[in-house]
């Protein structure tokens, strides 16, 4: 009897320990687990559409925007793993932290190393903003007095803007100008020094003149970029959008060609990168600032998307360029000092 006694609470002390070995072993932070695997879900749906080179749906390009960013949660997602012992859902997070830094690599190719060398038919300046509906007006003003950029590409100029430009002193120091849209995000505007022949504008809802200019005898093709954001609701009009400057980049033939403005759109995002597949290089990228954020500038250059670009067709070289910052508006201007070879 004493002996059964013995064993049957032998018994249930092993029971108690085994089941309390159990728990020891077990996952643990379950809260933790769970955040992790929705956090991964959240990176590994745009980094699919990353991979397979197309934008997808809402909200999938408004997430690509900031791929550089997925590091931060993705880190975060692996110590929640780790801590959590859940060692399949770890395996998942690195391999979303070595696809994002894959994709991290800048896209084409840097500017040659004898840039500075190479002799030039012509070479002019480039300035590039976005004035947010008007409001950077006068900073503008101000910028272009001080950089002297031979051509200015504009995006949101309103009627503010607009009286700005026809004002006899800009008008003085840009006698070619094309001014078009109804005022609002819906103007744009092109100055230059040169003398400017104006060709069919790029469709869109936001106004995107074009021109050939007359460069020191040297034609060279401009165009204003401002196709619609890629909001909710608006992202098949931003593909179509895109679509059009890739096809205007493509019909360009030997013509030297410039495309400078808000593109709305980053080197992660698909229909962007096809413009460049046309032969077209971003400049910034070329210089070596290919993640360098224009937007928006109350996080920049901390947090940020670089959506403002100037691209050059293939005997366009950039010799160097900046970022400035404007008052009053949401967007970095880029100015890009341009050598037509």
């Amino acid at each position: 009897m004493y002996t059964g006694a013995g064993t049957r609470q032998d018994r249930g002390a092993a029971d108690s320990g085994g089941s309390a070995g159990g728990r020891r072993r077990g996952p643990r932070h379950p809260v933790i687990a769970a955040l992790s695997v929705l956090t991964l879900l959240v990176l590994t749906v745009p980094l699919a559409f990353r991979a397979g080179d197309e934008d997808g749906p809402t909200p999938v390009p408004q997430l690509l925007a900031f791929l550089p960013w997925f590091l931060a949660p993705a880190w975060l997602a692996a110590l929640g793993a780790a801590l959590s012992r859940r060692w399949l859902v770890l395996l998942w997070a690195l391999a979303v932290l070595a696809g994002t830094g894959w994709f991290l690599r800048p896209y084409g190719p840097p500017a040659p190393s004898d840039t500075a060398a190479r002799p030039a038919k012509a070479q002019f300046r480039v300035l590039t903003a976005n004035l947010k509906y008007g409001n950077a007006t006068p900073d503008l003003v101000r910028t272009v007095r001080r950089e002297r950029p031979q051509i200015v590409s504009l995006q949101e100029c309103d009627a503010r803007c607009a009286a700005a430009l026809r004002a006899p002193a800009l008008r003085e120091e840009y006698p070619y100008r094309i001014i078009t849209g109804d005022g609002g995000a819906r103007g744009s505007a092109l100055l230059s020094i040169y003398p400017l022949h104006r060709r069919s504008e790029v469709r869109g809802r936001l106004s995107m003149p074009g021109a050939i200019a007359d460069v020191r005898g040297e034609r060279i093709a401009l165009q204003v970029a401002h196709p619609m954001p890629p909001e909710p609701g608006e992202t098949a009009a931003w593909r179509v959008e895109l679509d059009r400057l890739r096809a205007m980049a493509a019909a360009r033939g030997k013509l030297p060609t410039l495309i400078a403005g808000d593109f709305n759109s980053s080197q992660d995002h698909a229909a962007f990168r096809a413009i460049l597949r046309t032969g077209m290089h971003d400049a910034a990228r070329m210089l070596g600032n290919s993640r360098t954020p224009t937007w928006p500038t109350r996080t920049t250059p901390v947090l940020g998307a670089q959506i403002d670009h100037v691209l050059l067709s293939g005997s366009l070289l950039p010799v160097d360029g900046q970022f400035l910052d404007l008052r009053g508006t949401d967007h970095r201007a880029l100015l890009v000092n341009v050598k037509l070879i």
